[in-house]
This record gives structure tokens, C-alpha cells and sequence, in this order.
């Protein structure tokens, strides 16, 4: 018999707004790109991708594309995503080693 699986979507366990800005603080620490847009993507989802969409001026197949694996979203995406979803980017100094 085999077995059954689900696919996982991290979007249906960040139901918090704190959870949420979490993954984003998270991908940002590591600096990578892929991850920020990935974590970014998982957040808009939970959010609802219409609404984040309608909120950031942009169309929904633009934010899908944006927010895709090998999508680049641009700064002002990025800012228009952040301000939709009421997440603060924040900068701070790297202390030297």
C-alpha cells in the first residue's frame, strides 16, 4: 500500500503577524536573495496574494512572478510588498570582528 502524503505550505502556519515579520527578519539576516523572495512569497500567501496584490499596486500575475523561484523582484515591489503587508525594514550596523 502506499503511502499518502500532503504537500507542505509553510503559508497555512504563519497565521501571526509576529510569525510573519520573523521569517522575513530571518531571510534578510542571511542575505540571499532566493530566500528573501521565497519567505516574502510565503508570507504574502498567507496573507491572501489578491489582496497583498491589490494593497502593493500591482497585479496579481506581476506579484506571482515577482515572488516566483526565479523572479527578481524590484526595490519598489519589494517596498510596495512590505508597506501592503505592514512589515518594516529596518537597517543596523554589522559589528567588526
Amino acid at each position: 500500500m502506499p503511502i499518502e502524503t500532503t504537500p507542505f505550505d509553510a503559508a497555512e502556519y504563519l497565521g501571526s503577524p509576529e510569525a510573519q515579520a520573523e521569517l522575513f527578519r530571518d531571510a534578510l539576516e542571511t542575505g540571499d536573495a532566493g530566500y528573501i523572495a521565497h519567505a516574502l512569497g510565503v508570507i504574502v500567501r498567507a496573507r491572501g496574494m489578491s489582496q497583498v496584490a491589490r494593497d502593493a499596486g500591482l497585479s496579481r500575475e506581476a506579484l506571482y512572478k515577482a515572488l516566483s523561484p526565479t523572479g527578481n523582484p524590484t526595490l519598489s515591489t519589494l517596498l510596495g510588498v512590505t508597506k501592503a503587508l505592514n512589515i518594516r525594514l529596518e537597517a543596523s550596523a554589522i559589528p567588526a570582528e
